[in-house]
């Protein structure tokens, strides 16, 4: 099978090369395996970390790769690079060209081994010092560029020039307010932003990769310089996958092998959102216990995979057991549901829809009906919860994942319960986390790379508070579906639903009509209340009810004071529907519009939000 290709390796490559930019973030999903070939034809190659991918990737003669972490030293990754780069800062600081530094130390002159040797130690000391020092570190290597960049007697003092690679950066640069601090830290920034800002250094040959999962965890003042770019890595796509299995199965050890349930195109598949790393775990595990995988395990792994990565208190996977036909009532909606809305989810085409807006009143049984419809669609279902962070940056980094997961994903639907508590606004009054989150759900929402694959669906009974660049069309605005309290047929429906549980016989026409004015104006919600509250009477007295004992406790019953709250956010679903054919049938036209604006403003002079 054909070795798996690195567009960002192209990208970066183009960057450098150009001399667009000498500074890059490395980010996105750095912590993974990267496929290298072996250099004799025929063999298997290896899987290897970043790092050591990218230092083989680019072992070329005239660069010096120079690699720094936070816990090690600054490491030269050919043997003879640090002893160039010391006989290179050893004609930096003396002034003499490589042939008279030679000669003279040959001579072995007083003055010359003298200052020599001196330059020798600072250099070394200098390298040993940067061992668990960061700050030390990174003015290090700033010197080393401007080292690298002089000359002497009109040659430059280093033939090759260095790409260094910064592992961990966002613990070296860390986010947040300058002001905030410490003097180690600002030090630190201090060096990067004049190293990164020099004119010489953007004008030079001399590259920096900072590696990093997310350039929001690098210090601002860094990553948002206009000459720092940012390169992300992806989430390795089937392809990727597919090949890592291959790979996996022919390299295993005699004696031990891979049992699947299906074939190996199977396990890709299903193995959507996994990092290469988690899928090895996977794949040993089953290897060394030699037990069948079964596509169970692999959902239940991917499932723990992702919610590791998001946090269980911002995503959670929803497995709705209930379908349309267990949806009580509604039953225009249902047929539009069926016929129109499911079809365009489910399409990868053209055809398909970004999402929908499901709005109306609290107790309307929006969640439940569209739980419905998610299982009849049979995919991959995500609740986001809350993907805002008290942590500073950590709300973009939390947002990139998401993306991350969601493009490796075939097809996913997003569920969001009261959306306009879980996205802001864009406006001046937004706070700049809230505006950039917002900001960025809305174009993955209308990305035509994901269009077809990532559904969203956004429940709220406060649609207008819904961002207006969510709600237009391209986004969910394409749709927006008011769920209504039931009437007529939908509401006997209903009425049918709770009694039929719990009623001794079949209620004659005039206790029909007494249980139908008994009940006058509920929601979903409290007629599901009412059904389990009679049943649980009726299992409390191990017998069937009464008619008139149903009557006796409806008449105990006073409805909760939410009865305007609920009216207001009924005429916000019917201003904003995006469907004549959802609203109510002798309410589609502009009449009935404007009387709904008209009791709107009287709610809202009331105080009624």
């Amino acid at each position: 099978m054909k070795a798996p290709s690195y567009p960002f390796l192209r990208q970066i490559g183009r960057i450098l090369n150009s001399g667009q930019s000498r500074s890059v973030v490395l980010s996105g999903n750095i912590y993974d395996l990267f496929f290298l070939e072996d250099n004799e034809e025929g063999g298997p190659g290896d899987y290897q970390p970043l790092v050591e991918f990218l230092t083989a990737q680019w072992d070329i003669s005239d660069l010096i790769l120079v690699v720094y972490e936070i816990n090690g030293p600054i490491r030269f990754e050919r043997s003879g690079d640090y002893g160039k780069m010391k006989d290179a800062w050893l004609t930096w600081r003396t002034g003499l060209d490589g042939d008279d530094l030679a000669i003279k130390r040959m001579l072995s002159t007083r003055k010359v081994a003298s200052v020599t040797e001196s330059y020798d130690r600072d250099f070394e000391t200098n390298m040993k010092n940067a061992i668990g020092n960061p700050t030390v570190a990174l003015e290090m290597l700033r010197q080393l560029c401007l080292c690298s960049r002089s000359e002497v007697g009109g040659k430059p003092v280093l033939s090759e020039n260095l790409l260094i690679i910064v592992e961990a950066a966002d613990l070296v640069l860390t986010q947040g307010e300058i002001s905030n601090m410490s003097d180690v830290d600002r030090h630190r920034v201090s060096v990067c932003h004049d190293w990164f800002s020099d004119p010489g250094f953007m004008n030079g040959e001399d590259s920096v990769v900072l590696v990093a999962e997310s350039s929001s965890l690098i210090n601002e003042r860094i990553a948002r310089l206009p000459q720092v770019l940012d390169v992300q890595i992806p989430a390795p796509d089937e392809k990727a996958r597919r090949h890592f299995v291959s790979w996996f199965k022919r390299t295993r050890p005699e004696g031990t092998r891979l049992r699947l349930w299906s074939s190996q195109q199977a396990l890709a598949q299903s193995t959507a959102g996994l990092s290469l790393l988690a899928l090895m775990q996977l794949m040993k595990g089953a290897a060394h216990e030699n037990s069948l995988l079964t596509q169970e395990s692999v959902i239940d792994r991917v499932e723990e995979f992702i919610k590791s990565q998001l946090g269980e208190d911002i995503v959670e996977f929803k497995k709705p057991s209930h379908k349309l036909d267990s949806v009580v009532g509604f039953t225009r909606l249902k047929e539009f549901l069926d016929a129109e809305l499911i079809p365009r989810l489910a399409s990868s085409g053209e055809d398909a829809l970004p999402g929908a807006a499901v709005c109306g009143p609290i107790g309307g049984g929006k969640t439940f009906i569209f739980e419905a419809v998610a299982a009849e669609l049979d995919m991959v279902v995500l609740v986001l919860k809350n993907i805002r962070s008290q942590w500073f940056g950590q709300t973009d980094v939390l947002f990139e994942r998401l993306r991350r997961t969601l493009e490796a994903l075939s097809k996913v639907l997003i569920f969001v319960d009261e959306a306009d508590t879980q996205f802001g606004g864009v406006g001046v009054g937004v706070h700049a986390t809230e505006r950039r989150l917002t900001g960025r759900i809305q174009a993955m929402m209308s990305d035509p790379r994901l269009r077809g694959r990532v559904v969203w669906l956004l429940m709220t009974a406060r649609i207008q508070l819904l961002s207006p660049d969510i709600r237009r069309p391209g986004r969910v605005g394409d749709l927006i579906v008011p769920i209504l309290d039931p009437e007529g047929d939908d509401r006997r429906a209903f009425l049918k639903w709770v009694l039929e549980p719990v009623l001794e016989e079949e209620p004659n026409a005039e206790q029909w009509a007494k249980f139908e004015e008994a009940l006058q104006g509920e929601s979903s919600a409290m007629y599901a209340s009412l059904r389990s509250e009679l049943k649980a009477k009726s299992i409390r007295a191990e017998r069937k009810l009464s008619f008139t004992e149903i009557l006796e406790l409806l008449d105990d019953h006073i409805p909760p004071a939410i009865g305007e709250a609920r009216r207001y956010q009924t005429l916000q679903a019917l201003v904003n529907c995006t469907r004549k054919s959802l609203l109510p049938e002798d309410q589609t036209g502009p009449e009935a519009r404007a009387a709904w604006r008209e009791e709107l403003a009287l709610l809202e002079a009331k105080g009624i939000r």
